[in-house]
């Protein structure tokens, strides 16, 4: 699957991509009342980009130039744009790590 054909709704997304940009992991607290790391990232492929948010330990040890697949994805919309993410059941494995 391409970035290209990611579209609001989607679930069961497997993907690989480069990640170009990554924020600063901040702490939040969730509607559970839990405490949790999380970032914001872009990521890109030959066929353009999409945000990522990065949940727990992937908030810290994904890194800019890391190239990466992302398993069992599913994408929002924020604020009119699509929005990947792995939610609790979704997995991200560092293909290649950065230098």
């Amino acid at each position: 699957m391409k970035i290209s054909e990611l579209k609001a709704g989607a679930s069961d997304v497997e993907i690989e991509a480069i990640v170009k940009e990554k924020e600063e992991a901040r702490e939040v607290i969730t509607k559970y009342g839990k405490r949790i790391r999380v970032a914001n990232a872009t990521i890109s492929d030959d066929s353009g980009e999409i945000n990522l948010t990065l949940w727990g330990a992937y908030a810290d040890e994904i890194e800019v130039g890391d190239r990466i697949k992302i398993e069992n994805g599913f994408v929002t919309e924020f604020k009119g744009s699509p929005q990947l993410s792995t939610g609790k059941n979704g997995k991200i494995t560092v293909i290649e790590k950065t230098q």
